[in-house]
C-alpha cells in the first residue's frame, strides 16, 4: 500500500490542480490560521525580547546619590527641608559604597556641568558630565561605534544628538577631537539610547574632569543594584553609611519618602539618595506632589527582575492563548472547508472510485489516496501560510520598529498543524469513499 503514496501525491496534485480556484478558496482558511500562527509567534517572540530588554535597562537597578540636599517644604508633607547645592560627596564616599554595600554590580562616581562643546567651527551649549568606566554597565549601554571610556584620560563619549548637532546627522565622530573649556578630548565612543538624558550630553573621566576643573569633590554616584528588587535597601544602606561617614545623625522616622533626607539627630543630610524610579516619578513635580507619587514607591523599588519576568510570563501567555484561539478557529474553519470539499470530490468521481475498485483496488487504497489528497490540499495551503505569514510579520515589525524573531521549531510546528487538519478533517471523506459499493458507483452518471 505504502509503494502508492507517491503515485497518490501526484494524483492528489492532478486533482487539485484541475480546479484552481476552489482549491484556492478551500484552503483560505489553512492559508490565514497558520498565517496568523506565524504572525503572532514572530511578533510575540520579538516583543517579548524587546520588552525584557526594555524592563531590564529601564533603571529601576539604579540608585542615585547627589551632593546637597535638595527637598523642600515640611512636616505637613513629610519631607524636612534641607541644604541647598553642596560638595560634600567625594571618592572616598563612592569607593566605601563598593566596597561596604552587598548586592551591587557597578558605582560611578560623577560630575555636571553645562558649558559649551566645540570641535572646529561647530559648537552646541551641553550638559557634560565626568563618570567612571562602570557608568556604561549601570545604564546597559550599547556603544555604537567605539568604546566606552577609560578610567583616565582625555577622552570622550558623545551622545548620538549632540554629534548630530556638532558633526552633522549620521556623521561618525570617533577619532575627532572636542574642547570643553581649556581641555580637549578624543572621541572613543558614541552612544544612542534613545533618551535625551545621555544622547545629549558628552562623557568623559572623572578624573580628567576633576583635573582639568581643579576640583576634588563629586556632583553625584551611580550605583547598579545587582537585582532591581534590591534598589530600595540599597538606598536606605547608603544613606545611612554616609550619614555615618559624614558626621550627621540617623534622621526622623517621621519624615516622608524622599529619603528621610532632612534633619535627624545630627543635624541636616547634606546629600540626597533617590532610586531610577522614585527620579523618573518626580521628575518636574514640586516637593508636595512628588511626596504624594512616591507614597507607594517603595513597593516599586522592591519588584525583583524574577517578579518582573513572571509578569511578562502571564501577560505574553494571556495574548498567547488569545491569538492562539483565533487561529486556531481560522484552522477549524479551514479543516471544514477541506471536508467539505472532499465529500463533493468523493459525490463527483463516484464512477472513477467504482473503476479502481473494479480493476482490484483495496478499499484501502481508495481511502489513503482521498486522505492524502485531503492532506497535500491542507500541507500546500499550509506553506502558503507559512510565506504570507513571514512577510507580514516582517512588514509589521517594520512599520511599528519592532524586532521580529521566527524560530524554526515554530514554522515546523505551523505546518505540522496544517497537516493534521487536513489529516482529521479528510477521514471521514477518504471513510465514505472507501465504502462506495462498485456495482453502485458504476451506474452513476
Amino acid at each position: 500500500m505504502f509503494q502508492l503514496i507517491p503515485i497518490n501525491i501526484w494524483m492528489a496534485t492532478r486533482s487539485l490542480a484541475r480546479n484552481r480556484l476552489r482549491t484556492f478558496l478551500t484552503m483560505l482558511g489553512i492559508i490565514i490560521g497558520v498565517s496568523a500562527v506565524l504572525t503572532m509567534v514572530a511578533l510575540g517572540t520579538g516583543a517579548r525580547g524587546s520588552v525584557e530588554g526594555d524592563v531590564r535597562s529601564a533603571g529601576t537597578n539604579l540608585v542615585y546619590v547627589r551632593a546637597g540636599n535638595y527637598t523642600r517644604g515640611g512636616a505637613s508633607v513629610g519631607v524636612a527641608s534641607g541644604l541647598g547645592a553642596a560638595t560634600t560627596l567625594t571618592d572616598a564616599d563612592a569607593r566605601a559604597i563598593a566596597d561596604e554595600i552587598d548586592g551591587i554590580t557597578a558605582v560611578s562616581p560623577g560630575l555636571s556641568m553645562r558649558t559649551t562643546v566645540t570641535s572646529g567651527a561647530s559648537r552646541s551649549f551641553a550638559q557634560v558630565q565626568g563618570v567612571g568606566p562602570d557608568f556604561a554597565d549601570a545604564n546597559m549601554w550599547d556603544i555604537d561605534p567605539g568604546r566606552m571610556l577609560a578610567d583616565a584620560g582625555n577622552e570622550a563619549v558623545i551622545g548620538r544628538a549632540l554629534a548630530d548637532d556638532l558633526f552633522g546627522k549620521g556623521f561618525d565622530p570617533t577619532g575627532k577631537n572636542v574642547r570643553v573649556r581649556d581641555a580637549d578630548y578624543t572621541i572613543v565612543g558614541v552612544t544612542d539610547d534613545g533618551t535625551e538624558d545621555h544622547d545629549e550630553k558628552l562623557f568623559v573621566p572623572w578624573r580628567a574632569m576633576q583635573s582639568s576643573q581643579n576640583i576634588r569633590h563629586l556632583d553625584f554616584i551611580v550605583i547598579a543594584a545587582e537585582e532591581a528588587g534590591q534598589a530600595s535597601r540599597i538606598s536606605d544602606e547608603v544613606k545611612a553609611l554616609l550619614r555615618q561617614r559624614h558626621g550627621i545623625g540617623a534622621a526622623s522616622s517621621s519624615q516622608g519618602y524622599l529619603g528621610a533626607q532632612g534633619s535627624g539627630a545630627g543635624g541636616v543630610d547634606d546629600f540626597t539618595v533617590e532610586t531610577q524610579a522614585a527620579k523618573a516619578l518626580t521628575k518636574g513635580l514640586y516637593t508636595p506632589a512628588a511626596a504624594f507619587a512616591l507614597a507607594n514607591l517603595p513597593k516599586l523599588d522592591e519588584v525583583t527582575t524574577a517578579e518582573m519576568a513572571d509578569t511578562l510570563d502571564r501577560a505574553s501567555d494571556t495574548m498567547t492563548i488569545l491569538l492562539a484561539s483565533i487561529a486556531g478557529v481560522s484552522l477549524i474553519v479551514g479543516g471544514i472547508g477541506i471536508m467539505n470539499i472532499m465529500l463533493v470530490s468523493v459525490t463527483e468521481r463516484t464512477r472513477e472510485i467504482g473503476l479502481r475498485v473494479a480493476t482490484g483496488a483495496r478499499s484501502a487504497d481508495i481511502a489513503l489516496q482521498f486522505l492524502i489528497e485531503s492532506v497535500t490540499l491542507s500541507l500546500v495551503g499550509g506553506l502558503i501560510g507559512l510565506v504570507l505569514g513571514l512577510v507580514t510579520s516582517r512588514i509589521i515589525g517594520w512599520s511599528l520598529e519592532w524586532p521580529v524573531s521566527v524560530p524554526i521549531p515554530a514554522m515546523a510546528l505551523a505546518l505540522g498543524i496544517a497537516a493534521l487538519v487536513g489529516l482529521i478533517f479528510g477521514i471521514y471523506p477518504a471513510r465514505r469513499a472507501s465504502l462506495l459499493d462498485p456495482i453502485d458507483a458504476l451506474r452513476s452518471e
